[in-house]
């Protein structure tokens, strides 16, 4: 324990450190200028379709969606900034909570025939830890190759022997910039964390979203009949995607992109880029973001999202600690009549975060922007839906770490019928939180106050 203790203070410290050398994020709207007037284009599973097909394509979103602008907008936007195309004949399924996602991904791992790529920022030795090993290492043994990339930090708490088993096993596991400095093949980047949360089984089916390997996503926010965990346990709201499709070989590029710039081990020859057929009809954009570009891919993507909304702005956020442009973005698209609504945490276990996102209440209801927070679960979600039309999913949380210092991955999909799915998710959570009114607000007690202005202070550090 005291071993652990010391590691975790000699990370914070570091990290304190390295925050002087960080990047700053973008100009925004120097950027969105720049790339304005891009003509949208789609790619299925055998490359880039003609420009007459990527036509008819956004004709028909437009017939779909209703006359939108953030069709002709956004998504030519996005290709231009992002650089990472959008690709046709996907099937997308949305998992909400930790027991339907392990439930999918436990069926995906058993059916691997070739290999299994996992990348995750917490990996727990607990019982959900210890199934998830328990199964890789099984598939190990049957031929299909395991490659895993977790976290130093993230993944702190688990025992060294944890992983030691699995690489005995021979499964082939990378920790991502370790905090020992010794054990560096890179450059020592202690603040630059992996938080992405990634799953692609034999090049064909991914997992993303904001769900680690924990048990404490066993309790998820709806109460089952069987197998309800234990009445103290703490219910978590998290939100997870299942991809099938093309966009699948995106995901796998950013998988094996981490794992050579971590300098890990050759890895094993499989099948990593199969032929891949169409699965459905969904139109996906994969965005990976690093801090080694020049600015987070993530977040420019969803400040041209809000700064193109018409109608409406739904964001689910687990750590709400946004910058001044963002703040900018949602107060000014309020301002124009968008109806902005945010779903936020009313507990969480990152108290500073907490207090730090509700220092910018007064200022977001006093433009108009709805808040409501999240009752009974503790909310860590990360998702979005613009107009119906533009939703995303991923492990990007709306604060500066995610932006600047995070590896972190997200999903874009265009189109109505998901974005309905979307919204009966987001009303249903909604239906579970408390809206925050202005005028009680205003009469909080000075103690919210003082912790308020407290983790305001050290914002660029969550």
């Amino acid at each position: 324990m005291l071993i652990r203790a010391l590691k975790r203070a000699a990370c914070a410290s570091c990290c304190l450190l390295a925050i002087a050398g960080c990047a700053t994020l973008p100009d925004t709207d120097e950027l969105i200028e720049r790339h304005a007037g891009q003509t949208a284009r789609f790619e299925n599973a055998r490359g880039p379709v003609s420009a007459q097909r990527s036509a008819a394509i956004l004709a028909e979103l437009k017939r779909k969606s209703g006359d939108l602008d953030i069709l002709d907008k956004q998504i030519a936007l996005e290709q231009a900034i992002v650089g990472s195309p959008l690709i046709i004949g996907n099937k997308v399924a949305l998992l909400q909570d930790g027991a339907a996602t392990y439930a999918a991904m436990f069926a995906a791992i058993r059916a691997a025939r070739d290999h299994i790529n996992l990348e995750s920022y917490i990996f727990e030795d607990d019982p959900v830890g210890q199934e998830f090993a328990e199964l890789l290492l099984e598939q190990q043994r049957r031929g299909v190759q395991v490659n895993l990339i977790h976290d130093s930090f993230g993944s702190i708490g688990t025992p060294q022997a944890f992983f030691d088993r699995m690489t005995q096993g021979g499964i082939a596991v990378l920790e991502f910039n370790p905090i020992n400095p010794l054990d560096v093949k890179a450059d020592w980047r202690i603040n630059h964390r992996d938080h992405r949360k990634l799953l692609v089984v034999d090049g064909q089916v991914a997992f993303l979203g904001g769900i680690n390997i924990s048990s404490v996503y066993s309790a998820g926010s709806v109460k089952r009949a069987a197998k309800t965990p234990p009445q103290d346990a703490v219910a978590w709201r998290d939100t997870d995607l299942r991809i099938e499709g093309p966009v699948v070989a995106e995901l796998q590029k950013l998988f094996l992109e981490t794992w050579t710039k971590q300098k890990g081990s050759a890895l094993a020859s499989k099948e990593y880029f199969p032929v891949l057929q169409p699965q459905g009809k969904e139109i996906v954009r994969a965005i990976g973001s690093t801090p080694d570009d020049p600015y987070s891919l993530i977040y420019l993507t969803l400040i041209s999202a809000i700064g193109n909304a018409e109608k409406q702005v739904q964001l689910t956020h687990a750590y709400f600690v946004p910058d001044p442009q963002l703040l900018t973005a949602l107060t000014e698209a309020a301002g124009r009549g968008v109806e902005v609504t945010l779903i936020l945490p009313s507990h969480t276990d990152s108290g500073a975060t907490f207090h730090s996102g509700r220092s910018h209440y007064t200022t977001l209801l006093t433009a108009g922007v709805k808040i409501h927070e999240r009752r009974d679960a503790l909310l860590h979600s990360k998702t979005a839906l613009i107009d119906g039309v533009w939703s995303c999913v991923g492990s990007t949380n709306l604060d500066w770490r995610s932006f600047l210092d995070n590896d972190e991955i997200n999903a874009v999909v265009i189109g109505r019928e998901f974005g309905a799915q979307m919204r009966a998710m987001f009303d249903k959570d909604l239906a579970a939180s408390n809206a925050v009114l202005r005028e009680q607000w205003e009469q909080r007690p000075l103690l919210m106050r003082v912790k308020e202005w407290f983790s305001r202070l050290i914002e660029r550090l969550l």
